[in-house]
């Protein structure tokens, strides 16, 4: 199996310097194979099989940086072409603009040029890095490839995947929960608890919008406007931790009281488009907490069922079963069932028929 970490990086200046030039290397690279590519097709009207050693000559300080990383700028341009090619409304491959990209790069490890010792990291051509190493690695873990990237505010960050052998036994599920998406507390459970979640992108726009009015007021390309863009993305990188620690505890408790977690497949996207939710949908990060709730349960052998989105989870009266159409108003959150009379209450009722409807998918 493999698993990723994400620790912060403390380059000192010399190496800051080198992760800056292997940072802007890469995005050269990319950008100068994709528009040979480009130039080369339309000239020819067949494709073009280029490869940075073949840059090398020509831009003889390609060679100051780790050759696996501009390998990888290869790789990743090959992907974003198939990409392109299985699945044309993922759109063609674009070029990496220096003002708008993420800064990153990848390497791999390759007979230890890669490894983490005393409290700092080896990269290639780098050398020792101090980083914050806030969990224990097993020594039986080999490190197969690394992300070194530098976010908005100035902080580095160093992704490892790690590949190490684990035997899941599979589960078979007794005890399973349900949720219902709820813009407001997150999600409301078959046994009508919710987490509460603290709405942080909201919490936070009063102090986000007198910073970024602040930096509308900077004259573009001045130092004080850097300065002021870096505390933009600070705050912005507080909303973002606040949230991921609020999801991560929350799938992990989830993860570990029960056997399986049934969810419905919403298009979130789709959602935030149609229903003018877009902050509100943003700041819940429904995704990324199935996405942690996915994995945890994962490595525990346990599954995470999705309800398909047209089942009716919040029509169906949970007692008898019977469709109430009042319900497609969604300012509705309490009605009485026509058949059996049972007041019902609209997310729990939902959150209750989709922990029926994955037990019955899980066993059919």
């Amino acid at each position: 199996m493999n698993k990723a970490y994400k620790f912060r990086l403390y380059p000192n200046a010399g190496q800051r310097v080198l992760i800056a030039k292997t940072f802007g290397c890469v995005r050269f690279i990319y950008n100068k194979m994709l528009g040979d590519r480009i130039e080369h097709y339309q000239r020819t009207k067949q494709s073009l099989k280029n490869t940075p050693a073949q840059y090398k000559a020509e831009f003889p300080w390609l060679k100051e940086v780790d050759s696996l990383a501009l390998a990888n700028a290869q790789l990743h341009l090959n992907a974003a072409y198939r990409s392109f090619f299985s699945k044309p409304e993922h759109g063609f491959p674009q070029f990496k603009s220096k003002k708008t990209s993420e800064d990153t790069y990848s390497t791999n490890n390759q007979k230890g040029s890669v490894r983490i010792a005393n409290g700092k990291i080896k990269l290639p051509k780098i050398g020792f890095v101090k980083l914050k190493q806030h969990r224990a690695i097993p020594d039986s873990w080999t490190i197969k490839t690394v992300t070194v990237s530098k976010n908005p505010a100035g902080k580095y960050f160093v992704s490892i995947l790690f590949e190490y052998d684990n035997q899941v036994r599979e589960v078979v599920p007794k005890k399973f929960v349900g949720l219902d998406f709820s813009m407001r507390e997150l999600y409301v459970d078959s046994e009508n608890n919710s987490p509460e979640y603290p709405r942080f992108y909201r919490q936070s726009l009063h102090q986000l919008a007198r910073e970024q009015r602040k930096l509308s007021l900077c004259q573009k390309g001045s130092n004080n406007r850097q300065k002021q863009r870096r505390k933009v993305a600070l705050v912005h990188e507080k909303i973002a931790n606040q949230r991921k620690d609020f999801l991560h505890k929350r799938s992990r408790e989830l993860a570990d009281r029960f056997d399986a977690v049934c969810v419905e497949d919403l298009n979130m996207q789709g959602m935030s488009q149609s229903l003018n939710f877009g902050k509100s949908v943003a700041d819940n990060s429904w995704g990324m907490f199935t996405t942690f709730l996915q994995y945890k349960l994962t490595e525990q052998g346990k599954p995470l069922i999705k309800i398909g989105k047209c089942f009716p989870s919040s029509q169906l009266c949970h007692e008898c079963g019977y469709k109430y159409e009042g319900t497609k108003d969604l300012s509705a959150r309490e009605w009485v069932c026509p058949s059996c009379h049972a007041h019902v209450q609209r997310d729990w009722n939902a959150a209750m028929n989709i922990r029926d409807e994955g037990r019955r998918l899980y066993f059919v």
